[in-house]
């Protein structure tokens, strides 16, 4: 490990520290420690369920996205295994995935690309959450608002370039004849890989299915985090408590600042509920026991999936994904 990522490692353990100290400043933690037990086991079990669900629904979407290259089983492993690695510090699970879509033949750029498609996809659910729960703050609106048009916008130029692969080739040469030196770079080969990455969603039907997955995997998401509230015995305005907290949560986990989110996420558990007015030992509690099962589960399916795969995690974590060039044209 380079003194990069030494570095990166010490100040994840740091910003999860620090924000620990920071949610449970005015929140004793055997409090804390009581709530969490005392939580119903019927809707815990309800949660953990849920949330293997929302797995399966993201490999089917991923199977989609790849045009059904990878089937919806290997494909599920897969999406089990990123959760994982998201968890690890280094967020190596995206390139875990990219590099074992390649054992299926699958281009390690096509299968980066789908998963840029995923992120669009699901960035414009979050913001369209956000908007949908915080109509009440005009700042925050505005700011859902601005994230949402930049992803819908990035969204459909991949897509208008997948149509017209030509255009988007003549582009690239004409800013290689502006910047010699971007020459240098790989660049043709990474827009060959992208482009094919989203070639499926230039079928409507695809798209619309790919869209469909996405909204139902999100909406089992959410059936997760309202049955952690019914297990903890919170009364809220339920459906601004869902919509913010998830999606708010979702965003804590855009950065690898943390260890396996853990600080930010809660942190956005406890923000959530200080916007819907949500007591702060019962915020505190949810966002804890909210993590711990989405943790808990994608450590369980994740572990699955590696042996399912038959990958060690040691070779599905390395971090420099040319180490496994010799998989690539390997069948799965």
């Amino acid at each position: 490990m380079n003194s990069r990522r030494i570095l990166l490692l010490l100040a994840s353990f740091a910003v999860s520290a620090a924000l620990l100290l920071l949610i449970l400043r005015d929140v004793p933690v055997n409090e804390v420690l009581s709530s969490i037990g005392a939580a119903d086991p019927g809707w815990l079990l309800l949660s953990f369920g849920l949330v293997a669900a929302s797995l399966l629904l993201r490999g089917i979407r991923w199977s989609v996205l790849l045009d059904r290259r990878i089937p919806v089983v290997p494909a599920t492993h897969m999406v089990n295994v990123m959760f994982l690695g998201n968890q690890l510090p280094l967020r190596l699970g995206e390139v875990a995935r990219s590099v074992l879509a390649t054992r299926n033949r699958v281009p390690l750029g096509t299968a980066a690309s789908s998963i840029v498609v995923e992120r669009l996809l699901d960035t414009l659910i979050v913001v369209l959450m956000i908007a949908a729960s915080v109509g009440a703050s005009p700042e925050v609106s505005e700011r859902a608002a601005l994230f949402g048009f930049f992803a819908l916008f990035g969204f459909l130029v991949l897509l208008f370039f997948a149509r017209y692969p030509q255009l988007a080739h003549r582009i690239l040469d004409g800013l290689l004849g502006l910047i010699p030196f971007l020459g240098r770079l790989p660049l043709k080969a990474l827009l060959v890989d992208l482009l094919a990455g989203l070639q499926p969603l230039t079928d409507l039907r695809a798209l619309l299915s790919t869209v469909f997955w996405t909204m139902i995997a999100w909406g089992v998401s959410l059936g997760g985090y309202y049955c952690c509230l019914l297990a903890l015995g919170i009364e809220t305005d339920y459906l601004r408590s869902v919509l913010l907290g998830v999606s708010l949560a979702a965003l804590s986990l855009a950065l690898p600042v943390s260890i396996a989110g853990l600080g930010p996420f809660e942190g956005a558990i406890v923000l959530s509920g200080n916007i819907v007015g949500m007591d702060p030992l019962a915020s505190v509690s949810l966002g804890f026991l909210f993590h711990g099962v989405s943790v808990l589960s994608y450590a369980i399916w994740g572990t699955i999936g590696l042996l399912a795969l038959g990958v060690s995690p040691a070779a599905a974590f390395r971090a420099d994904a040319s180490d496994n060039e010799g998989e690539r044209v390997n069948p799965a």
